[in-house]
């Protein structure tokens, strides 16, 4: 047919041509769209489960070696945090087990970071056991619960935890699935570091019950710390001395252990490990050669059961009962889990997502909840064990599941004499970093009140209220903090000093045309023998709102100068302001409206405004909405950030005669609710 004209091709030739031209595209189509659902696919697989993505350049002779070490040695510590981090939610110690494996295993295949210990954390541990306590507490009866029929104690606080970390996986499941990963941004660390501060003083007296050999009840709610501290102070009388003096040996030589460790950690091929050597070995044989259980009435983990139970499906009244509580454990957990992840990421430079960090938490947690395990995240020293000892990938810690595999199914029954006291002082001892971080506060107040008072009040008010309600009380203290660090960015309302000034010209007016005011090349001369009072003049509101008008005066007024008349304006200390929009991606009416506002306030007070790297569709979007006037002008916008200080440096060059820039030119940056950064100078 390509030696036809078009002229000549015959009306059956013509059909026929048409048909193959036609065939041929659909062919083409059918293997363009087929590569692209192919590589579609392949994406979306890579996506779900990045495990693929790593696993195909792991370096088998590089990383092989480190990773066993790091997983045994994660394992070794696994074990034990399991059992002691159980403590705190107030479940049979073996159960903790189950959460070092289960969770563990099911990140290998969906996390994105290689490098953090996925299994219990101690703050969520104490969430839970607040939760458990309050439906199944110490002395009494239980809740009335359907489905807690016919079940010891026990298996009624296994069922809430299991069913309360179900619906906390059903919760992250779901942000990661609606991509709202972006919720950790209002969890300033500030917050966080507040948060978790108290969490460790709660932990704290959670487990001196533990070390002191005492009974207390657990107690739940508002001011629960300070009734448990009431009882154990009560208490303090019948102390267990052995329990007190096996906790302190153990504390002492753990904390001076950790200091070597890092002191001395660039010249250590991996850390000692103390805290294996202490409890698992030295403890575990002491106490089964003297029968510490027998002789002194120490408890103990006692028996742990071999194996694995079946799995349970969630209790539905407990998920109705525990779903608020439920949602702060969801966000802290992955917070936190995302926040150490963030920074291995960087250290090792690969990228992590964090929309399927949600998910892989998710699923975590509800496969987990299925076979017992209770809420997983990651803790701070679990993980620096496994990245310190040399961990590559995921393949230390599925190595390290497999360790508490071997202890739950064949060795656990070694660990039946550990005193539960040597488990509470193992908890003690791993919160020095937590509680180290009330450091900050001095920092904070030098530096930024408003985070100082974010950080004392969620410090405070977790301590007092509980971690869910201090929490909430933490989260409504920021953002109120970022409502009025918005509302006053510049440290004055340009609007009030519009005003202030128009009431001061009207008044300037006033008092010339009257003869008590006189301008001479001085400036005002004060004609009048008495002080002048003259009333404010309240008429015509509106015009206060407008540019000030000096057509009617024989010069412009210096507002920074002295004024006549016993006038006070406040004084404004910049005089460029450079908004950054570089993060800006879109803008509604609303904001274009408020926008413009906010730069005509600013203009008429003698504020230049600078807008930088703006979106060319932000900027046509503003052409569109008729930003632009008389006043608002497009040569307000600069390409870059450097480009705009230049022209302002050259506008004001007394800045440059200042001894360092940095004296002169003061940058401040601030996030505001539309994730634009303000730079002030």
């Amino acid at each position: 047919f390509k030696t036809f004209s078009s002229s000549k091709i015959l009306p059956k030739e013509k059909k026929l041509f048409t048909k193959e031209k036609q065939i041929k595209k659909n062919f083409h189509n059918f293997l363009f769209h087929s590569l692209c659902n192919t590589k579609r696919a392949k994406t979306a697989a890579l996506s779900l489960l990045p495990v693929i993505g790593w696993m195909k350049i792991y370096r088998i002779n590089e990383w092989l070696l480190s990773d066993i070490v790091s997983g045994v040695s994660t394992g070794l510590v696994a074990v034990l945090q399991g059992l002691a981090y159980c403590l705190l939610a107030s479940l049979p110690p073996w159960y903790g087990l189950f959460t070092a494996f289960f969770p563990v295993v099911t990140y290998f295949f969906l996390g994105t970071s290689r490098h953090i210990s996925v299994g219990p954390f101690p703050v969520l541990c104490l969430m839970i056991g607040s939760i458990v306590t309050r439906l199944v507490p110490d002395e009494g009866s239980p809740a009335n619960i359907t489905g807690f029929e016919n079940l010891t104690r026990d298996e009624q606080r296994v069922l809430v935890a299991s069913s309360v970390t179900f619906t906390v996986g059903v919760m992250q499941l779901a942000m990661g699935i609606l991509q709202v990963g972006f919720v950790v941004m209002y969890l300033s660390d500030t917050l966080v570091s507040g948060f978790t501060t108290a969490a460790a003083i709660h932990i704290l007296v959670s487990q001196l019950k533990f070390v002191l050999g005492l009974t207390v009840p657990g107690i739940s709610g508002p001011l629960a710390i300070i009734y448990t501290l009431e009882i154990i102070f009560n208490k303090i009388t019948s102390s267990n001395v052995c329990d007190v003096v096996i906790s302190l040996v153990i504390m002492v030589v753990v904390f001076i252990v950790k200091e070597l460790n890092d002191r001395f950690k660039s010249k250590l091929p991996v850390p000692i490990p103390v805290e294996v050597i202490m409890v698992s070995i030295i403890a575990c044989g002491v106490s089964y050669a003297f029968d510490f259980k027998t002789r002194y009435g120490i408890d103990v983990v006692g028996h742990i059961p071999k194996g694995y139970e079946p799995p349970v499906a969630p209790n539905l009244p407990i998920l109705q009962e525990t779903a608020v509580e439920a949602f702060p454990m969801a966000i802290v957990g992955f917070a936190v889990a995302f926040s150490v992840a963030k920074v291995y990421s960087i250290k090792h430079d690969y990228t992590i997502d964090g929309n399927q960090e949600l998910i892989a938490f998710g699923v975590s947690n509800i496969f987990g909840a299925s076979f017992r395990s209770f809420v997983a995240s990651t803790a701070l020293s679990r993980s620096a064990v496994q990245e310190s000892t040399g961990g590559k990938t995921q393949v230390a810690g599925l190595l390290s599941a497999l360790i508490v595999m071997i202890v739950t199914l064949a060795i656990g029954f070694l660990l039946d004499p550990l005193p539960k006291s040597v488990l509470g002082a193992v908890v003690i001892i791993n919160l020095k970093g937590m509680i180290m971080q009330a450091r900050e506060i001095p920092y904070l107040w030098k530096r930024d009140k408003p985070d100082c008072a974010v950080w004392c009040v969620t410090c405070l008010a977790s301590i007092l209220l509980g971690l869910d309600l201090g929490l909430a009380v933490g989260l409504g203290v920021e953002l109120i903090c970022v409502v009025l660090r918005v509302q006053l960015l510049l440290g004055f309302i340009p609007l009030r000093v519009l005003r202030k000034r128009n009431k001061a010209l009207r008044k300037i007016k006033k008092l010339l045309k009257k003869g008590d005011l006189q301008w001479t090349s001085k400036g005002f001369l004060n004609t009048s023998c008495g002080t002048i009072n003259d009333s404010e003049d309240e008429s015509n509101v509106e015009d206060l709102d407008q540019p000030t008008d000096f057509n009617d005066l024989p010069a412009c007024i210096d507002w920074d100068a002295e004024l006549p008349a016993n006038i006070i304006i406040p004084r404004i200390e910049i005089h460029s302001l450079v908004l950054d929009f570089a993060a800006v991606s879109f803008l509604d009416i609303s904001a274009v409206n408020g926008l413009k506002t906010l730069l005509k306030e600013l203009i008429r007070v003698e504020v230049e405004v600078y807008i930088v790297a703006c979106d060319p569709y932000v900027l046509e979007k503003l052409h569109h909405c008729c930003f632009f006037d008389d006043e608002v002008h497009p040569s307000m916008f600069f390409l870059t950030l450097h480009d705009a200080v230049l022209h302002i440096l050259e506008k004001h060059p007394l800045l440059l005669g200042r001894k360092t820039l940095r004296e002169k030119i003061k940058l401040t940056a601030e996030i505001a609710g539309n994730n634009t950064v303000k730079s002030r100078l």
